[in-house]
């Protein structure tokens, strides 16, 4: 054996480890797989050439990068028009040629193999050399048309979609797929991968009709390779379902993700993550589209299985039952929604810190729920309606309170001058904020409900002075954070304010008008006069006010 060939062959043999692991048939998306196997001679380079090239295989890769393996036994026979009279010369030629293919394939999947460890660390600049070093070898070493450009074009266009290079990665993803049809034609499955990957590609940039060619395209692909029940062909079905969903399709786009789900199911995963995510996607699409049972049965579904997989000692399962109350609420069931938004408040205050924000949330929700209860019973049962108030008000303040505690840590950072603290401000000031705001007005209408049940003027004027008091420090607290743009105004939170702001001038007491001049130093004019801005503005963004 040459002194070449050895050094190869070392260097296989030190890569052996990693490439048998990652080369698994039982590797996960994203890792690299073998090809089916071949076996048997050629006649000449040509005939080895496209031995090699049909054992290119791609796996699909979901949001991981697709890479290509290759097997590295080359299959060598003697060439046919080898001279009986130099033998040896010739043997050495092709035993030459085969170490210069072993040298360029092992350079090639090293590349590739080590892009990818860098890849999964997060270590994005390393990988991207190591991918750039890969697609450079290959051209080099297999020409400019070979599979192995394609699948190095197609690992380097993965790393740049995930970084939102997207200029670098489209033109990667073309040749890549343009390589591949021409080596295997446009119904190869290899290419239906590819397709695949760009339809991401496009989703993410909401091209969503060259999203949805993409992926009918593949998915056509992989139906007739695989056959519909494929679970490859499941993956497919969800990404051109969401495509379609966004398009406004909502009949093909459910039957789809329906379908996808039901393939997993039929395959053993019907508990794994993968697909309790699709039938999460299916449920907020019923949801949207107002069919409230059907979404019902999804979440119940997702519950039972969070359930019996992780149990009630799981943030997880809280969150998944919390959905299922919201929408049983919306339905008025709403003693069962009642039971599971009090369950998911135990959970929670065993797994999170008393104050957490997800506690103030489940706590409004708990509040908004004894509210429409207290409606339902005001003409049935009037101590009971008061009852339901009471504790409602209970859990408002409460869910007030920690809305105040989170935007004061994140007010005392910004006052430390804390590197980033205006960044954190904003990125997690919205939500207690606007449950600040939803908290307040809620406790405004539930002041002015307790004291219509009441009937008592005595109880009239407390009752204001509750409203008002809640309201005016809720404005206050927008007017702080939002007007020294601490925290970004979303439409959602500018809703939110403008029920505050008329919920507040709704209770139009001489009273309500002097404390609206002492506490926020503007007259009630003042107030109506951004209430008709707001909602102006709001219209025009065609926001629900």
């Amino acid at each position: 054996m040459s002194s070449a060939r050895q050094a190869v062959a070392k260097m296989v043999k030190m890569n052996s480890h990693i490439i048998n692991r990652l080369l698994s048939p039982s590797s996960p998306a994203g890792t690299l797989t073998t090809a089916p196997s071949f076996s048997g001679g050629g006649a000449g380079r040509s005939e080895h050439r496209r031995r090699i090239n049909a054992r290119l295989w791609f796996l699909l890769s979901g949001n991981a990068a697709v890479l290509v393996a290759i097997n590295s036994n080359a299959v060598l026979a003697k060439d046919a028009s080898v001279d009986n009279t130099s033998d040896a010369v010739q043997l050495r030629r092709i035993e030459d040629d085969s170490v210069k293919s072993n040298i360029h394939t092992s350079k090639w999947r090293v590349f590739t193999d080590k892009g990818r460890e860098f890849f999964l660390q997060g270590k994005v600049e390393e990988a991207e050399k190591l991918f750039v070093a890969a697609l450079q070898e290959a051209k080099e070493g297999f020409g400019e048309r070979d599979p192995h450009v394609a699948s190095a074009s197609n690992n380097l266009a993965e790393l740049y979609r995930v970084n939102k290079l997207y200029h670098k990665a489209e033109p990667l993803y073309l040749e890549a797929i343009s390589i591949l049809e021409e080596s295997f034609g446009s119904e190869d499955i290899r290419v239906g991968s590819a397709l695949h990957n760009l339809g991401q590609f496009y989703i993410v940039q909401r091209k969503l009709d060259e999203a949805r060619d993409c992926y009918e395209h593949a998915l056509k692909i992989k139906h007739r390779i695989l056959g519909l029940n494929h679970t490859d062909c499941a993956d497919t079905m969800y990404h051109l379902g969401t495509v379609l969903h966004l398009l406004g399709n909502q009949k093909d786009s459910v039957a789809l993700i329906h379908d996808s789900i039901r393939i997993l199911e039929n395959s053993g995963q019907g508990e794994s993550t993968v697909c309790l995510k699709r039938m999460r996607y299916l449920a907020q699409i019923y949801l949207k589209s107002k069919r409230f049972e059907e979404a019902e049965k999804v979440q119940r579904k997702i519950l039972h299985i969070m359930e019996l997989t992780k149990g009630w000692n799981a943030l997880d399962t809280a969150i998944t039952a919390e959905g299922l109350a919201l929408n049983l609420q919306s339905t008025g069931s709403l003693k069962e929604a009642e039971e599971l938004l009090e369950r998911c408040l135990d959970a929670r205050k065993t797994l999170l810190p008393q104050d957490h924000i997800q506690i103030g949330v489940n706590l409004l929700h708990i509040g908004r729920v004894a509210m429409l209860i207290s409606e339902q019973l005001k003409n049935i049962d009037h101590p009971k309606a008061i009852s339901e108030l009471d504790k409602a008000k209970e859990v408002l303040h409460e869910s007030v309170r920690i809305g105040y505690y989170s935007l004061d840590k994140l007010r005392k950072k910004k006052k430390i001058g804390n590197s980033g603290a205006s960044g954190e401000i904003g990125n997690n000031g919205q939500v207690p904020l606007v449950i600040l705001l939803q908290a307040s007005d809620a406790l405004g209408l539930l002041e002015i409900t307790k004291e219509q049940l009441q009937g008592s003027e005595q109880y009239e004027h407390a009752a204001n002075i509750e409203a008002e008091n809640a309201l005016l420090e809720c404005i206050l607290a927008y007017k702080e954070f939002v007007s020294e743009r601490s925290i970004p105004e979303s439409p959602e939170m500018k809703v939110e304010y403008l029920k505050c702001l008329k919920r507040l001038m709704s209770l139009n007491s001489d009273g309500t008008r002097e404390r609206i001049q002492q506490y926020i130093g503007v007259n009630s004019q003042d107030l109506r006069n951004e209430i008709k801005s707001l909602e102006v503005e709001l219209s025009h963004k065609k926001h629900p006010i």
